[in-house]
């Protein structure tokens, strides 16, 4: 038990250290951005003095450790700041974006998350076979395509061809959850197919790799179904690459929406970085770097903890 514990607490310090680490990047790829912030602002008309007392609000006088020792206590205290392109506070704006953000990525998750694990059992039950050449011929084609190609099809065939489907997708808070989903189904089904066809390879291969086992081929020699063979003994040792492969998928979902996000004009977080990158907003594009960062490593972090909850072998490295 206490392996356990002290291998757990292992892999939270080290995500803990990642964080810390990320943290540190994101604040000195924005110091190193050309140009002076004060001045891309106020414009070339402004004068010194005016730039200077501008400089002197947003704290660009300070040493940049001075800086970031602020910028992180403040975080710490959940304050990110004041945007500059509307004066509203950092966490209000991005609060109801990351809301959008995470309604968006669990629409796909519900969608993606069982349909690849159960596509991925049905061609490891018939591999070789024309049905498992045809998912992995599909798989491959949707992992080509990157995600704005796929966004801009779905776009051509369900808004512009057959109308079924909005090609923006311009949700608000007052929307009922039925708008929201007639209008989220086009980015939720364009992350879906990306995601689906990467899980369900990552488990077909899992359960390949299994069925090769001795204790697979005494379950099939005792004449149990392949079908009951794959689900109740190769599936359950198989968890741990598959939990893994899945919660990478999950941090794409909320990290890798950019794209798409800016494409169906969805109001989430991408689409307030792109926003806010556009507009020079350094404050929000810091805080949105960083609570995609969070995101991601939380998730890798919860992916190790899951699978060695799932794999006790994984606590003992091979020698």
């Amino acid at each position: 038990m206490l392996s356990i514990i002290r291998l757990l607490s292992q892999r939270v310090a080290l995500g803990l250290l990642s964080l810390f680490a990320v943290s540190v990047i994101i604040f000195l790829a924005v110091e190193m951005l050309p140009g002076d912030l004060a001045e891309a602002m106020l414009g070339q008309s402004a004068t010194a003095d005016t730039v200077a007392a501008f400089r002197a609000q947003l704290g660009l006088d300070q040493p940049p450790l001075q800086r970031f020792i602020g910028w992180m206590g403040g975080i710490l205290q959940g304050d990110f700041g004041v945007s500059l392109a509307n004066g509203r506070e950092i966490g209000e704006l991005v609060s109801t974006r990351l809301g959008n953000t995470l309604r968006l990525a669990g629409l796909a998750a519900l969608i993606s998350v069982p349909v690849a694990v159960l596509l991925g059992m049905l061609a490891a039950l018939y591999r070789n076979s024309w049905f498992d050449r045809m998912l992995n011929t599909t798989a491959l084609s949707t992992v080509s395509f990157p995600e704005f190609f796929v966004a801009y099809i779905l776009i051509l065939v369900f808004s512009v061809q057959l109308g079924w489907l909005p090609s923006i997708a311009n949700i608000t808070p007052e929307d009922s959850w039925l708008t929201v989903l007639e209008r989220s189904m086009l980015p939720v089904i364009t992350l879906s197919l990306v995601v689906i066809a990467q899980m369900m390879r990552m488990t077909r291969a899992a359960l390949i790799n299994l069925l090769s086992s001795p204790y697979i081929e005494m379950a099939r020699l005792k004449g149990i179904k392949k079908s009951r063979i794959i689900y109740y003994h190769a599936l359950p040792n198989a968890l741990a690459p598959i939990i893994t492969v899945v919660a990478l998928n999950l941090a794409y979902l909320v990290v890798g929406v950019v794209v798409v996000e800016v494409v169906f004009v969805y109001p989430g977080l991408g689409q307030l970085l792109v926003d806010s990158v556009a507009k020079r907003d350094i404050p929000v594009v810091q805080a949105c770097s960083l609570i995609f960062a969070v995101t991601y490593i939380a998730l890798n972090t919860s992916a190790d903890v899951l699978a060695i909850a799932t794999d006790p072998r994984l606590m003992h490295p091979r020698s």
